[in-house]
């Protein structure tokens, strides 16, 4: 029997980033910077208003004190006027935030610190030069390096590499992940029910846990419990695929499919893993363009095939998927975040397993977390799940939890 600690460890290493890509604006969104970004320019260009208002000479200010002086307005600047206008000493022009500052003056008074005047404006106190003014450079200065590899690209880093310019950014893409559930007892749900069948539940499940590891799923639906069938859905998906996970069809029973095809297959190996829910799993990586990866120089893909009741796929993608996703998307963070809980009760954990608990966490960083069961913890339902917000995890050697006892808890939602 395989530890989840060498599963793992197998998994993450065949869990390579995926190719950089240059990719739009639009498509970075959420992805992992591949490489540096060095600004090409200063940001901004050339010095601008920081305000609605008026530019002066703050010398030409001096002499009113604080008395107030009316200065003659002699232009009008918006966001967008060309740069170069030349500012000439005793007057003062209109300028709109964002404007370039003409050249010679050296600040900008508000706009609600005048009459708003138009031909003529009467200040209401002297300006310091550089009031309200961005200088050439302020945000940016050309040659910096101002995003390092490894960022994830949110609104804000999105807003610094557009303000320069740059409408392409070098990213490792959102893997693209292939579902498939394999059972020839299932049924959409929105189909009837008829007797002998069970509606998929895997399928729209994992879609959603890989968009919301930041990947993108593409679920095919369900393949039949028949070797041609599934190896030609495979065959199929892979030219698409950056990782597949296959969901059911795990049995040891002779007539099962899955093992018969993946067996052969790339490195696939189905192991039991020392973990419950989610004894049984399947890994390997498989040819992208075929099956076959005899090839050295052929591109392969991570496989998963997991256990096709709902709670141990979920724990189990949880526990190896989620993680390899992250490495694939180029992410220095993989795992959910963990707090340590007081137990509020106690139960029976099997020996030798490492056991996976859904679980009510609550409290805080300052009194300290507690830690509920939901439902049975032997038995794990996928109404348990549904409530929980964490994973309590047992270890192999503890057969028991006692009320009060330290759990290790893997928190799936805030």
């Amino acid at each position: 029997m395989r530890t989840v600690q060498d599963h793992l460890a197998a998994v993450l290493a065949a869990a390579a980033p995926v190719s950089p890509l240059d990719v739009v604006l639009h498509d970075a969104t959420g992805c992992i910077l591949a490489a540096d970004v060095v600004a090409p320019v200063d940001v901004p260009a050339v010095a601008v208003a920081a305000r609605d208002g008026y530019a002066v000479a703050a010398h030409d200010t001096y002499a009113a004190g604080a008395h107030g002086l009316d200065l003659p307005v002699a232009h009008d600047l918006h966001a967008g006027s060309p740069a170069g206008l030349r500012h000439v000493g005793g007057t003062a022009v209109r300028i709109a935030s964002g404007a370039p500052l003409p050249l010679g003056a050296d600040a900008v008074v508000p706009v609600e610190e005048t009459d708003r005047g138009q031909a003529r404006v009467a200040l209401q106190r002297v300006a310091t030069a550089g009031q309200h003014v961005r200088v050439a450079g302020a945000d940016v200065r050309a040659g910096e390096t101002v995003l390092t590899a490894g960022t994830r690209l949110g609104a804000r880093q999105i807003a610094l590499a557009a303000s320069m310019g740059r409408g392409r950014l070098p990213v490792h893409p959102r893997p693209r992940v292939v579902l498939l559930s394999v059972g020839t007892e299932l049924i959409e749900p929105t189909s009837a029910a008829r007797p002998g069948t069970v509606f998929e539940a895997d399928g729209h499940a994992l879609e959603a846990a890989v968009r919301d590891a930041g990947a993108t799923p593409v679920r095919v639906g369900v393949v039949p419990d028949e070797r041609a069938a599934l190896r030609e859905a495979l065959e199929d998906q892979l030219v698409r695929a950056d990782l597949v996970v296959l969901t059911g069809g795990l049995s040891e029973l002779a007539h099962d499919t899955v093992k018969d095809v993946l067996a052969p297959l790339g490195t696939v190996r189905l192991d039991q893993v020392a973990m419950t829910p989610g004894l049984r799993h399947g890994f390997g990586t498989v040819g992208a363009h075929g099956l076959d990866v005899t090839d050295p120089g052929a591109r392969t893909v991570p496989l998963f095939a997991l256990q096709g009741h709902p709670v141990a796929a979920q724990v189990s993608f949880e526990v190896f998927v989620r993680p390899a996703l992250r490495a694939m998307a180029g992410h220095a963070e993989l795992f959910r975040p963990s707090v340590a809980a007081v137990a509020t009760e106690g139960w029976v954990s099997p020996p030798g397993l490492r056991q996976f608990v859904p679980a009510s966490v609550l409290g805080s960083p300052d009194e300290g977390y507690r830690a509920t069961p939901i439902g049975d913890p032997s038995a794990p339902s996928t109404t348990a799940l549904a409530h929980a917000n964490a994973l309590a995890v047992v270890g192999e050697g503890d057969l028991a939890v006692h009320p009060g006892s330290v759990l290790h808890c893997l928190v799936l939602e805030g």
